[in-house]
C-alpha cells in the first residue's frame, strides 16, 4: 500500500510547466537584445529628428511663448512680436534665445542645456513611443504587426510619461530664457538669468526641486493627448500614402509623403492641446507660487476663451515644417542605421 504522501502527490494536479513552453536562455537573450536595440535606435532616430526640429522650429516656438506670456497690448500679433524681438535683440540672438552656442554661436555655452531640451524631448518621445507599442502588444492583440489607430494612440499617450519626467525641467528653463528678452533693461542692468545652468541654480535656490519641476502636471496634460493625436495622425496618413503593388503589398514611402504625414501630425497635436500649452507657459513663467487653477481663472477673466489661444498662429506655422523635418530625420536615421547595422 503506497504511503499517504505518495498518494497525495499522485492525485494532485501537476503544476509544472512543460519545458517546451518556456523560452531558452539563448532565446531570452535574443529577445532582450532585440528590444534594447530597437529602443536605442528609436532614441537615436528621435534625436536626429529633434535636431532638425530645433533648427527649423525654434523661432516659431519663441514667438509663440512670448505671445502666450506677454501682458495684454505688448504685441499686436505675431508679426509685431517678430519685429520687436529682432529690433531689440538682433536676428540670431533674438529668435534663437534659449538655443546653445554650438547651434547659433552667439549665446553662452551654458545654454547648451536648453538647446538639448527640444531634441531630448523628441528623442525621449520616440523612445517612449517604442516602449508604449511594446506594452500595447503585451496587453492586447496586434494582428500582423499592424497596430490599430486606438492602439497607436495608447502608445503615443504612454510616450508622454517618460518624456515629461525627463524633459519638464528643461521646458521650464527654455521658456524662462525665451521671455526674459521681453523686459526692457536699464543702463548697465543685466538679464536675470545667464544661461540654462544659471536658471536651474536660481530656481533650486528659490524653491527647491518643486520649483524646477513646476508645470510638470500641465506638461503631462498637454503631451499625453497631444502625443496620442501626433502619432495616430502620422501612422494613419503614412499608411494611406504608402503605395501598394498589384498584390496589395506595401512599397517604400517617399520622403515628400513622410513630410506631409509629419506636418499633419504636428497640426493635429497643437490643435488638440494648445489651450493647455498656454496654461503651462503662464504657469512656468509666473512670479511667486501660482496654481494651475489660479492661472486658468486669471486667463479666462482676462479675455474669455480667446485668452487661451495667443500664439496659435505661430504654433501652427511651426508645426508643419518642424514636424515634417522631424519625421524625415527620423526615417532617414532609421534607414541609415538599418544599412550600417542590419
Amino acid at each position: 500500500m503506497p504511503s499517504s504522501s505518495s498518494s497525495s502527490s499522485s492525485s494532485s494536479p501537476s503544476t509544472s510547466i512543460p519545458s517546451d513552453v518556456l523560452p531558452s536562455k539563448e532565446e531570452l537573450k535574443e529577445d532582450v537584445s532585440a528590444a534594447a536595440k530597437s529602443n536605442l535606435r528609436s532614441f537615436v532616430a528621435g534625436g536626429v529628428g529633434g535636431v532638425c526640429a530645433v533648427i527649423v522650429g525654434h523661432p516659431f516656438d519663441l514667438i509663440k511663448v512670448r505671445l502666450q506670456t506677454a501682458e495684454r497690448g505688448v504685441y499686436n500679433g505675431a508679426i509685431d512680436a517678430v519685429r520687436k524681438t529682432v529690433a531689440r535683440e538682433g536676428l540670431a540672438r533674438g529668435l534663437y534665445a534659449g538655443v546653445s552656442a554650438p547651434l547659433v554661436g552667439v549665446t553662452p555655452m551654458s545654454q547648451w542645456l536648453t538647446w538639448n531640451e527640444e531634441w531630448r524631448s523628441v528623442a525621449v518621445s520616440f523612445w517612449g513611443y517604442d516602449l508604449g507599442k511594446g506594452l500595447v502588444k503585451r496587453f492586447s492583440t496586434v494582428h500582423n504587426d499592424q497596430y490599430s489607430v486606438g492602439q497607436i494612440s495608447a502608445a503615443g499617450f504612454f510616450s508622454a510619461i517618460p518624456m515629461t519626467i525627463i524633459t519638464a525641467p528643461f521646458e521650464r528653463v527654455k521658456v524662462l530664457l525665451q521671455i526674459q528678452g521681453q523686459k526692457q533693461l536699464g543702463p548697465g542692468q543685466k538679464p536675470k538669468y545667464n544661461g540654462g545652468i544659471d536658471v536651474v541654480r536660481q530656481l533650486y535656490r528659490e524653491g527647491g526641486i518643486r520649483s524646477v519641476y513646476r508645470g510638470s502636471a500641465a506638461t503631462l496634460a498637454r503631451d499625453g493627448p497631444g502625443s496620442a493625436a501626433y502619432f495616430a495622425t502620422y501612422e494613419y496618413l503614412k499608411r494611406r500614402l504608402t503605395p501598394k503593388d498589384e498584390h496589395g503589398n506595401p512599397g517604400a514611402l517617399s520622403l515628400p509623403a513622410v513630410s506631409v504625414a509629419g506636418g499633419a501630425a504636428g497640426v493635429a497635436m497643437w490643435t488638440a492641446v494648445f489651450p493647455v500649452d498656454t496654461v503651462k507657459s503662464r504657469l512656468q513663467t509666473a512670479e511667486g507660487n501660482p496654481t494651475l487653477a489660479g492661472v486658468v481663472r486669471e486667463l479666462y477673466a482676462r479675455a474669455g476663451v480667446r485668452a487661451f489661444f495667443p500664439g496659435f498662429g505661430p504654433a501652427i506655422a511651426r508645426a508643419v515644417p518642424a514636424n515634417a523635418v522631424t519625421f524625415v530625420g527620423v526615417e532617414l536615421a532609421h534607414q541609415a542605421m538599418n544599412k550600417m547595422f542590419g
